[in-house]
């Protein structure tokens, strides 16, 4: 079969590669209904992450199962599933404690930009439907692999309360997912920080009630403006430059939580300057797989319509192009028909 491949910085290949098999009892082997290019593809895609051996890309992933492993217990042949881009077992302390994402048997999904993908850690890893979903709600059941889930862990690391109010700084697809989940939260501001219009009209859509487009001290400014100088409630960092970091930092009040989940790339901090501004802070690699049964849920009753971000939408056989407009800004996010 033919699948995603990264050779280097902005060389992407869609080219011939065995088709995965089960390796071990525990797996599961889905034939995918879409897949799509993620922001942090790009890290790796413009060079900022080293690549030292060709790499098969794709971590976003929802589809049918075709063949299970003999130790897989809890998902079946012809099943529709989602699973999170962190594979977990569900069962080690610390997925009881609900972060599946720091699992004593973590992976990182890879492989998901093809046809066919291998999911390891099957029973812990993904959630069935009750019967097929509707085509139309393909999209946002596949944003529920990612950028929706980190999104919402995003906003509940920030501890989002109802009434509150909410920035969000980033206006990629995790920041728009951050709107979003912090508008189903409850939030009665939610600040979206963007300068792009089509973004902007996204995140309004989504549930934000003001738009800033300054950066820096002039956007911090703007928000100080709009909570009478206190600061926002809860802040949700969705980039991972220093620029993003201390944007949220200074935006948000004294007490008040920042849920980063931008991978951070020369990203520092004072203990000094964090030790005075007195703000919480909780992040990472987000645990998708606990609000997957959740948010699927939202999705399937239609409560939520992530899918409408994928502003590019072509057949995965030019995944570059997918990964060229995302860099170059002209898509928010491309979904690929495979």
């Amino acid at each position: 079969m033919k699948a995603t491949v990264l050779y280097g910085p902005r060389d992407v290949r869609y080219e011939d590669v065995p088709e995965p098999t089960i390796q071990e009892p525990t797996d599961a082997i889905i034939k995918l209904s879409a897949s799509c290019v993620c922001g942090s593809d790009l890290w790796p895609y413009r060079g900022a992450n080293p690549i030292n051996e060709p790499m098969r890309m794709g971590h976003e992933y929802c589809g049918v199962v075709v063949e299970v492993g003999s130790g897989v217990k809890t998902v079946k042949r012809g099943q529709f599933v989602v699973g999170s881009f962190c594979i977990s077992d569900n069962t080690c302390p610390h997925c009881q404690f609900g972060f599946q994402s720091s699992c004593e048997q973590r992976e990182f999904m890879s492989g998901g930009q093809a046809p066919i993908a291998r999911v390891p850690l099957a029973d812990g890893t993904l959630v069935a439907t009750e019967e097929m979903p509707p085509e139309d709600l393909i999209p946002s059941l596949l944003a529920a692999s990612d950028v929706l889930g980190t999104g919402w862990y995003a906003a509940d690391a920030a501890r989002v309360q109802p009434g509150s109010t909410v920035a969000v700084v980033g206006d990629g697809a995790v920041g728009l997912m951050g709107v979003l989940s912090a508008k189903q939260m409850g939030a009665e501001k939610v600040i979206a920080m963007s300068r792009h219009k089509s973004r902007q009209e996204l995140a309004l859509a989504f549930g934000a009630t003001h738009i800033v487009t300054e950066r820096g001290e002039a956007g911090v400014s703007q928000i100080k403006k709009i909570t009478k100088n206190v600061g926002a409630d809860a802040v949700l960092e969705c980039v991972g430059t220093q620029e993003s970091m201390n944007q949220a930092l200074y935006c948000a009040r004294p007490g008040a939580m920042i849920g980063y989940v931008g991978v951070p790339h020369g990203v520092k901090f004072d203990g000094q300057e964090l030790f005075m501004l007195q703000r919480g802070m909780i992040g990472g690699p987000a645990p998708v797989r606990r609000f997957l049964p959740d948010l699927m849920g939202l999705i399937l009753n239609r409560k939520i319509n992530p899918g409408k971000f994928f502003d590019l939408k072509i057949p995965i056989r030019d995944v570059a192009e997918g990964y060229k407009a995302m860099d170059e800004r002209r898509a928010i996010k491309a979904l690929l028909s495979v």
